[in-house]
């Protein structure tokens, strides 16, 4: 028996982790960023920090006929989250109904970036997130959240919902350093060149702003991670990540795991530990995955 014990013991090891670990649902198929490249590295953002085991539901290509869109029914029910990385045509809606009672019914959700453009005349969907971009939304969608002087305003000044200007790396600022997604980040700290979302609108009620970053089209503290209560469920919304190189920062990882574990569980236990490389308000820390980035980063205008 002594012979077979080395053998069985890391077979059962594996076992049980897998058995124990979270499971995840990313959605993608369309959007305006580029998703067939950035859901791979969503993907490794999760596994590689072994608490979680992900698998994707890719919906049919803009434009596909009633049938195809019929066939599409994700078992949201099975996994403990669901992260989109979707915005494009509406969803049928048995599959809207089954997401709002998913999350209503203490399912937990995650928005990545260009998801807060989508649904925008989805109220349930509006609810969730809080706040969005682009898809119609104005000031009948609600007022526009930020940050000035450490005071959240909710302004309600009539305009368009969702700007950015050029791409750039920006200081994310913690705004609530104890919540169990941000306790123990640094205060600052510097994130990759990025879509720096501002003038973000909706409902923008149940939620809690973790953290911001100075907008260069307003000049106020626009939140790029941001948590939520929607009846039973929790939603983490993060702005960050429109593109592969854009996610492959440690700190994007980080707050992707955290987020990810908190609306699963409520709690962040698994993946509480700061990397030793965890980006510092100077330094970046780019995340080494094969094969990429497979995008290549606009370079800055020149004056």
């Amino acid at each position: 028996m002594r012979f077979l014990l080395p053998i069985l013991l890391p077979v059962f090891a594996v076992s049980l982790q897998a058995a124990d670990s979270i499971k995840v649902l990313i959605v993608d198929g369309q959007n305006n960023h580029k998703w067939d490249i950035t859901t791979p590295v969503l993907k490794d953002a999760l596994e590689g920090g072994g608490a979680f085991t992900v698998d994707v539901s890719t919906t049919p290509p803009k434009g596909s006929p009633p049938e195809a869109w019929d066939s599409w029914k994700p078992a949201f029910a099975e996994y403990k989250a669901v992260v989109s990385n979707y915005n494009g045509e509406a969803w049928p809606k048995a599959v809207r109904d089954a997401f709002v009672k998913y999350v209503a019914e203490g399912g937990g959700f995650v928005s990545v970036h260009a998801a807060n453009n989508s649904f925008g005349d989805w109220k349930e969907y509006n609810d969730m997130i809080g706040v969005g971009g682009w898809g119609g939304r104005d000031e009948k969608s609600g007022p526009w959240l930020y940050v000035k002087d450490g005071k959240l305003f909710r302004d309600p000044v009539a305009g368009k919902g969702g700007a950015h200007g050029p791409q750039h790396e920006f200081v994310v600022e913690m705004q609530n350093p104890d919540h169990p997604i941000t306790r123990g980040l640094p205060k600052r700290w510097l994130h990759a060149k990025d879509e720096l979302y501002s003038r973000l609108r909706g409902p923008a009620e149940n939620v809690e702003i973790l953290s911001t970053a100075v907008s260069d089209l307003t000049g106020v503290s626009e939140p790029n991670n941001m948590v939520l209560s929607y009846h039973k469920g929790r939603v983490f919304h993060t702005t960050l990540g429109h593109a592969d190189y854009s996610m492959l920062d440690r700190g994007f990882y980080t707050i992707l795991q955290r987020g990810t574990e908190w609306v699963a569980t409520g709690d962040v236990e698994r993946t509480a530990a700061v990397p030793a490389d965890f980006p510092t308000e100077t330094a970046i820390t780019v995340v080494k995955l094969e094969g990429y980035p497979k995008q290549e980063a606009p370079k800055p205008k020149k004056p």
